[in-house]
């Protein structure tokens, strides 16, 4: 049951002010990172992790800690992923190229496999004599990119599905072991909160290890890697994080329906919620179920929320916050209702739109939010042009270190996303004010399958599609050709050759 509103509300805003303060003493203290040491390391990554933070202007959520380190960094509100599924967004991550230069779109393709000689950005690190350790979920294939750690990777016991109850793991292992697989479904409830501590969790054991690690390399030049599952399903976290929401005032999506004028080839049948056991196989869900679900999300970003803070209080108690460039990306977002879809997998804002926040030490902007369009290639030269290295080739992201400096400088015309669906590939570009799609065949690129314009200035949930609409015949022909000049034409003016 949830806490009475009286102690629920002293203890939101207890959280919410050790988050204020803790980010005025940061900013307050931050300096220039140390003469003749590189800057080391904190790579956070949140699996499914939507924009869906109090600091991006979502007052329901409990998340002081990532608001904290916002304030303390710069904060990228238009932020994208280059395609909207685990393996391939965390690859594009980690290699600093798209999914069609890495040839692999869905979640059975390891990088390694696609691109042997590609040269990881942790391998990168590593090559330039740092110790680099990935713990949790970082690529989404455990054994991917051995190349690119200094010790092999630690993964947290019964981190997938996540549930601490004994019969939802073991119903777990009789499937993946049952050759061929059984047809019913085995992944147990959708939701899950135990009365326990953070550490019965696998991600609370892995902030744990992940303390443990940064006490062994505070001494020398580190890139610690630190991947949470949740919020990805099931939402399953310790029970005091669901006691910071009362059920009955959380926001259902304001849309739950398809987008007039949506093409069937953008949408989809939410399959990956669907294998759980409180789901129907097919049809909407029921109001109750939609906000028990939103629930579930919220208490489990709160729930990551307090293992960042509890990294970051240790990076403080270590001094080594001043030379520590500290990233928190989530791998793409997450849909909660809206257009009557769960999950990614597809094109929309809500599934591509992500979180991005990077700290670093003296950064004139710190403090400050950039409506600049960044992607998620855009990260690995970053981390390089912060911590002085060079940069291998080839990278098709740019550098956002301008933009710690200057928030506020002109940059990239255009993000790019893409999502493919059977035999036809959705390429997605937003720019300023629009989000164009086009659905064009795999094999044969003239059969178009659906167009899609969205203009974000009059419709912001992406409710309309104004492509087939006469008036928008000339802005559909501009923002083509706009798409297929791509990447190399939408960079930053001062990057274009």
């Amino acid at each position: 049951m949830p806490l009475r509103m009286t102690r629920r509300a002293a203890l939101v805003a207890g959280l919410r002010g050790l988050g204020a303060g803790l980010a005025a003493t940061r900013l307050a203290s931050r300096a220039e990172a140390a003469p003749g040491r590189r800057a080391n390391v904190l790579f956070i990554a949140v699996d499914d992790l939507r924009p869906q933070l109090a600091c991006y202007g979502h007052k329901q959520m409990v998340s002081p800690r990532i608001d904290a380190l916002a304030a303390g960094g710069v904060l990228f509100e238009r932020a994208y992923c280059q395609i909207a599924i685990c393996a391939p967004s965390r690859a594009s991550v980690l290699s600093g190229v798209r999914p069609d230069t890495m040839g692999f779109y869905f979640l059975n393709t390891p990088l390694r496999k696609a691109m042997p000689r590609v040269v990881s950005l942790p391998q990168h690190f590593r090559a330039n004599g740092y110790t680099t350790l990935s713990l949790g979920k970082i690529y989404h294939h455990s054994n991917d990119d051995a190349q690119g750690w200094s010790e092999t990777p630690w993964h947290p016991a019964n981190a997938w599905p996540g549930s601490i109850d004994p019969k939802v793991r073991e119903a777990m292992r009789r499937y993946w072991r049952a050759k061929p697989r059984p047809r019913q479904r085995p992944l147990g409830p959708s939701v899950e909160a135990a009365d326990v501590a953070d550490d019965a969790y696998a991600d609370g054991r892995l902030t744990a290890k992940a303390i443990g690690k940064l006490r062994q390399v505070a001494d020398k030049p580190f890139f610690l890697a630190v991947g949470y599952v949740k919020p990805h399903l099931a939402f399953a976290c310790p029970k005091k994080y669901w006691d910071l929401y009362k059920r009955d005032d959380l926001d259902l999506a304001d849309n739950p329906f398809r987008p007039k004028g949506c093409p069937d080839v953008a949408l989809h049948n939410w399959g990956e919620l669907r294998t759980y056991s409180d789901i129907p196989k097919s049809g909407p869900l029921t109001d109750a179920k939609a906000r028990e679900l939103i629930h579930g999300y919220y208490a489990c970003t709160s729930f990551i929320d307090a293992q960042v803070g509890r990294l970051l209080d240790e990076l403080d108690r270590l001094e080594l916050a001043d030379n520590t460039v500290v990233v928190l990306w989530g791998d793409h977002g997450w849909n909660l209702g809206e257009h009557g879809l769960w999950c990614k997998h597809c094109n929309f804002e809500t599934s591509v739109h992500v979180p991005l926040i990077i700290r670093a030490p003296g950064a004139k902007g710190a403090g400050k939010t950039t409506p600049a369009l960044a992607e998620f290639v855009d990260v690995y030269p970053t981390l390089c042009e912060l911590c002085g290295l060079g940069l291998p080739e080839p990278l098709e992201g740019v550098s956002l270190a301008p933009l710690l400096a200057n928030p506020s400088r002109p940059w990239k015309t255009a993000a790019f996303s893409q999502y493919q669906r059977g035999s036809h590939m959705g390429y997605s570009m937003r720019t300023a004010r629009y989000r164009f799609t086009r659905w064009q065949g795999i094999k044969n690129p003239k059969d178009i399958a659906g167009l899609e314009l969205y203009d974000h200035q009059t419709d912001p949930g992406e409710n309309v599609n104004l492509a087939a609409q006469p008036q928008h015949k000339a802005l559909v022909e501009r923002l083509g050709r706009m798409l297929d000049a791509g990447w190399r034409a939408a960079k930053p003016p001062q990057e274009r050759s």
